[in-house]
């Protein structure tokens, strides 16, 4: 029997705890640590007797990690780590601002490849499973559209960031699909939708003492890449409502590809999914990306990679055999 795959978890927010969740029903996999920018002191770990160390012993306990998986926030903690911890580490993380992938991947890349790492960037739902369903849709049925749908669900990336505008003690964001656009889609009309016809987006906002709400909503509704170009709500609420009403994390959303294979003969495949838990779900993907990472360090592989290159197969902890036996 082969060892364990040795993880670290780097960050320790809803994250790294649905990543130490996916670790105990991981059979192929152990956590080795936590790393955190926190005193370690205050970190509770999920997993009884944990090590939990400071980010900044990351570098020196290197050789007894395998995979380091990255579970800060995309707007600003990702952006920096994830090329800082490919210089030394194979890592993998769920960056998800999906206008600024293209320029996350060169960084990564170039610094995975200098310090000879694989490094799998943007694993999760989405991006990461939709993505697959989306490249599967437009490869089998080339004459077609693919429409992507979020929700109603809360964003993991988008609440991080409106927690970072400055006047916001705490807060979440709802994204909503239109209705009317869903159900076009469904039909197999393939409808040509903007972006604001087809979701909006609902943020629940606790200001800190003496903040300026409207600065606050303003400097939300108008955020690019996040907000700007959907019709956005800020509602201003209590600790005590936030913490009652808004403490889940539920999400989903759908993949449909519309699609005509011959004259008239419509098509519509569609992909779902419905979650309890959106950090939960993410952390599940970063656990089997992390196999993958460390399957493609083995071969002698290097630089960044999303899981649009990554053969499903070294996702699995089964073999090949057992595989084409069972799934095929």
């Amino acid at each position: 029997m082969t060892s364990p795959l040795r993880i670290a978890i780097v960050g320790h927010g809803n994250l790294g705890r649905g990543v130490e969740a996916a670790l105990l029903k991981t059979a192929d996999a152990e956590l080795v640590g936590i790393y955190t920018r926190r005193d370690p002191a205050a970190v509770t770990p999920v997993t009884p007797g944990a090590r939990v160390r400071p980010l900044d012993a990351l570098e020196s306990d290197a050789d007894g990690i395998d995979v380091a998986i990255c579970c800060g926030g995309s707007r600003s903690d990702l952006p920096e780590q994830t090329p800082a911890i490919a210089r030394f580490l194979p890592v993998v993380d769920s960056f998800d601002t999906h206008a600024r992938i293209p320029e996350h991947f060169e960084r990564v890349d170039a610094a995975a490849r200098a310090g000879g790492n694989v490094a799998l960037i943007s694993a999760g739902w989405d991006p990461g499973l939709f993505s697959i369903n989306r490249l599967y849709g437009e490869a089998l049925l080339p004459d077609g559209d693919t429409y992507t749908f979020w929700g109603r669900g809360l964003s993991q990336g988008h609440s991080d960031a409106i927690r970072r505008v400055p006047g916001v003690a705490a807060g979440v964001q709802y994204t909503h699909p239109v209705p009317a656009a869903v159900d076009a889609v469904r039909s197999g009309a393939r409808p040509t939708l903007t972006t604001r016809e087809k979701h909006t987006r609902e943020c629940f906002v606790v200001l800190e003492p003496g903040a300026d709400g409207a600065a606050v909503r303003e400097a939300i509704v108008t955020m690019p890449d996040y907000f700007a170009d959907y019709d956005t709500t800020v509602t201003f609420v209590d600790a005590d409502e936030l913490a009652r009403n808004h403490a889940g994390m539920p999400h989903g959303g759908f993949v449909i590809r519309a699609a005509e294979t011959s004259a008239g003969t419509r098509q519509v495949v569609e992909y779902s999914l419905r979650l309890e838990s959106n950090p939960e779900l993410t952390a599940a993907v970063l656990v089997a990306s992390a196999r993958a990472v460390a399957r493609l360090q083995a071969r002698g592989e290097t630089g960044a990679v999303t899981l649009l290159d990554v053969p499903p197969a070294l996702l699995s902890p089964r073999s090949a055999a057992d595989l084409r036996r069972d799934l095929l």
